[in-house]
C-alpha cells in the first residue's frame, strides 16, 4: 500500500507546498470565521482524510488526499501558534511557547519511530486511522474558539491602537524567519537523509532520536529563561551551536566516527529547538497584536520552508558533491545568519 520512493517523495512535496500556500492565508481566515470554526476545519481537514489512505493505494488518490491533509496542516500550525500568543502576556510569552513547542515535539519523539515501525510489522491500516485522531479535537477546537473570542491578554489588550502597517509588519518579521531558517535548513537536511549519511543506516537512529529528544527539551526550557533574561541575547550562541553541530556532524560522515556523530546530532538539537522558541517569541514581541496573526503565518512558513530546502537543496549537493559538502553548505549559510543574530544586541535596545 506505501507509494515508491519517489511517490513518497512527490507526497511529501505536496503536503508541504499546500501547507504553506495556506499558512498565507491563514490571518485572513480567522478574521473572517473566528478562531472556533477555523481550528475546527483545520483538525477535520488533516483528519478524515487519513482515512480515506486506507482506501485506496492509486498514486492521483494520496496525492489529492495529501492536499487536503496539507490545508488541515496549515491552518493548525498558524492558528494554534497565534492562539498562544493571544492567551499569554509578554512577560511569560516564552514560557507559553515553549509548553506549546513541548506538547508538538514530544510526542514526534515516539510517535514518528512507531509509526515506522506499526506499519512495517503491522500494516498501515493502523497507522492511517491514528492519523484521523485530530477529529476528536473537534469539540475542544470550538470550546478553545470561544474562549479566544473574549479572553483578555493583560498589557497586551487595549492597547492596539495604530501600530506599524503590515507591510513594515512584514518586513520586520522577516529577521526571525531567516534566523529560523538557518537552523531548519541544517536540521531538515540532518532528519531526512541521515540514514543514508552513514554506512550503517542503524547507528544513526539512536543519534536522529537524541537530535529530536534535544530540540523538544530546550524548545520547552529556553522559553523560561527568554522570559526572564531576554530572548535576543541567546540568538548568537544558539546560531553558532548551530555551525558547530552541523560542521560536527559533516565531519563525522566524512570520517565514519560514529561518536561524533552523536555529539554534533546533541549539538544540532539543542540549537534546534531553541532557536525555534527564541525566534518564534521575537516574532509575537516585533508587531502589534492585530499583526500576531501575521507573525505566527510567517514564522512557520518559515518552518516549513527551512525544512523544505534543507531536503531538496541537500539531496541535489548531496548527488552532485557528498553528503559531508552538502552539511557543510548548511553550516556556511547559518553562519551568514549570524549578523542577524548579533544586529540587536549592537543597537543596545534588545525588543525582548
Amino acid at each position: 500500500m506505501a507509494p515508491t520512493k519517489g511517490g513518497a517523495g512527490l507526497v511529501n512535496g505536496v503536503l508541504l507546498l499546500v501547507t504553506v500556500l495556506t499558512q498565507f492565508t491563514v490571518p485572513a481566515l480567522l478574521r473572517r470565521f473566528g478562531w472556533g470554526p477555523t481550528l475546527a476545519t483545520g483538525l477535520v481537514l488533516l483528519g478524515a482524510p487519513s482515512l480515506g489512505l486506507a482506501a485506496s493505494d492509486a498514486l492521483h488518490s494520496i496525492l489529492a488526499l495529501s492536499a487536503v491533509r496539507g490545508v488541515g496542516f496549515g491552518i493548525l500550525t498558524v492558528a494554534g501558534s497565534a492562539a498562544v500568543a493571544e492567551l499569554s502576556d509578554p512577560e511569560t510569552r516564552g514560557k507559553a511557547v515553549g509548553a506549546y513547542g513541548l506538547a508538538i515535539a514530544g510526542p514526534q519523539v515516539v510517535l514518528l519511530p512507531l509509526g515506522s515501525w506499526v506499519a512495517e510489522t503491522v500494516g498501515f491500516v493502523p497507522v492511517f486511522v491514528a492519523g484521523a485522531i485530530p477529529l476528536l479535537g473537534v469539540p475542544a477546537a470550538l470550546a478553545l474558539g470561544r474562549a479566544l473570542e473574549t479572553f483578555p491578554s493583560g498589557s497586551d489588550r487595549g492597547t492596539d491602537v495604530g501600530g506599524a502597517s503590515t507591510a513594515r509588519a512584514t518586513i520586520t518579521l522577516l529577521r526571525p524567519m531567516v534566523l529560523l531558517l538557518g537552523v531548519t535548513i541544517a536540521g531538515g537536511a540532518v532528519l531526512t537523509f541521515g540514514p543514508q549519511m552513514v554506512r550503517d543506516p542503524a547507528v544513526v537512529i539512536p543519534a536522529l532520536a537524541l537530535m529530536e529528544l534535544m530540540a523538544a527539551i530546550f524548545r520547552w526550557w529556553i522559553g523560561g529563561v527568554a522570559d526572564r533574561l531576554g530572548a535576543e541575547r541567546f540568538l548568537a550562541p544558539f546560531v553558532l551551536l548551530t555551525v558547530v553541530g552541523v560542521g560536527g556532524m559533516a565531519w563525522a560522515v566524512h570520517e565514519q566516527s560514529v561518536p561524533v556523530l552523536i555529539v554534533g546530532a546533541l549539538l544540532l538539537g539543542s540549537a534546534y529547538g531553541a532557536l525555534q522558541n527564541l525566534t518564534l517569541v521575537i516574532s509575537f514581541a516585533s508587531v502589534s497584536r492585530r499583526h500576531l496573526g501575521l507573525a505566527s503565518s510567517i514564522w512557520n512558513v518559515g518552518f516549513d520552508l527551512g525544512s523544505a530546502i534543507g531536503s531538496v537543496v541537500v539531496g541535489a549537493i548531496a548527488v552532485a558533491a557528498d553528503f559531508p559538502t552538502a552539511l557543510a553548505v548548511t553550516g556556511a549559510f547559518a553562519l551568514l545568519t549570524l549578523p542577524l543574530a548579533l544586529v540587536r544586541l549592537r543597537q543596545g535596545r534588545p525588543r525582548v
